[in-house]
């Protein structure tokens, strides 16, 4: 609702609408899958209601869950820092822009693509009072990405104790505001929130591990001597390292993509002269953009069973906005600004 104020009345409302509240989603839960499944719970509906083919529906929604891992905050990106040593609140801050230019390129595909199914708009102006009512509702929502990111700007908050002060928040705002969960849930909110701590401390041990023996091995060397070997110009190194992540993001979760090659590839980039977080916005783009890949597309098959579609169908309608996707992947890739540029004035340049 709080997205179809802005752009409810755009031609195929509903689908920028979807758009939007990724972005808006995004920084609440920074999770892909978790954005694809939320959103398209609710969205599909409405817009099967409104005749929106369901191909199309679910490949909004599903290339615009990419972004949720993109804009602030990001487990995709504080697990590259950990694997790569590069700061978490630069990350964060050097996914902002990347975010939001992703958000706007699949706008202009789905305004394109419904002015030529002829999909509706909404027709009707909602009243001043509609708005503030909607405002009023999704502003406890929307206060917990300010919180966290104003909280690790401000220098008040670590990344570490900004997650927790969002957990807080969270937890309170359920509990006593929304009241969609009681106090009788919470030790089992902790013991799953506990499992899956415990799965990413383990792959990050055991890539501690590999990386141990890469180390003594050699291999790190052996990879830079690779790729020096086969160029040292600097735009032909990241033109194969985005035809590999792409690649592997087709096959590989991004998490042991991550952990495994980010902490090989990492030194090569300083070789190259590139920044941290530009190689490493690079990386996680790629990565990302491979969740709405075939064959393997995770968030694809998250979908299918979200919004009842045959995959292949879906495959059908993914391409415009995944080519969409990888044209702003080589934008950030060859125009390094446009990632730097919030880092350099937050101070984590």
């Amino acid at each position: 609702k709080f997205a179809d104020i802005f752009v409810g009345k755009i031609t195929g409302g509903l689908a920028q609408s979807a758009i939007v509240a990724s972005m808006i989603f995004a920084g609440i839960t920074g999770s892909a899958t978790a954005d694809a499944s939320a959103i398209g719970a609710v969205l599909i509906p409405a817009m099967k209601e409104k005749k929106y083919d369901l191909d199309f529906s679910c490949a909004v929604i599903a290339s615009a869950s990419v972004i949720g891992p993109i804009i602030p905050p990001s487990l995709t990106f504080v697990i590259y820092s950990l694997a790569t040593g590069v700061s978490i609140g630069g990350m964060f801050m050097a996914g902002i822009v990347p975010g939001v230019l992703v958000g706007i390129s699949l706008m202009v595909i789905s305004y394109y693509l419904s002015k030529k199914r002829n999909y509706p708009k909404r027709t009707e102006t909602m009243s001043w009072g509609e708005i503030f009512k909607v405002t009023k509702t999704s502003t406890v929502a929307l206060l917990m990405p300010i919180i966290i990111i104003g909280g690790i700007l401000g220098g008040i908050f670590t990344p570490t104790e900004a997650a927790a002060a969002g957990a807080a928040y969270a937890i309170l705002i359920c509990l006593f505001v929304l009241r969609t969960i009681r106090i009788r849930d919470i030790p089992d909110m902790l013991f799953h929130t506990a499992k899956i701590s415990s799965i990413i401390l383990f792959l990050l041990g055991t890539t501690n591990i590999l990386s141990w023996v890469l180390t003594i091995n050699d291999v790190g060397k052996a990879v830079a001597a690779f790729f020096l070997a086969v160029t040292t110009n600097v735009y032909v190194f990241l033109g194969l390292v985005n035809i590999v992540f792409l690649i592997i993001g087709m096959f590989v979760d991004t998490f042991p993509a991550i952990l495994i090659m980010a902490p090989l590839l990492h030194p090569v980039a300083m070789k190259f002269g590139l920044h941290p977080l530009h190689f490493g916005m690079i990386i996680c783009v790629n990565l990302l953009v491979g969740l709405i890949t075939p064959p393997v597309g995770t968030n694809l098959y998250v979908m299918t069973a979200v919004g009842h579609v045959r995959f292949e169908k879906l495959v059908r309608a993914i391409p415009p906005f995944l080519i969409a996707e990888i044209i702003v992947l080589l934008i950030i890739t060859y125009v390094p600004f446009l990632t730097l540029y919030v880092p350099k004035i937050t101070g984590f340049y």
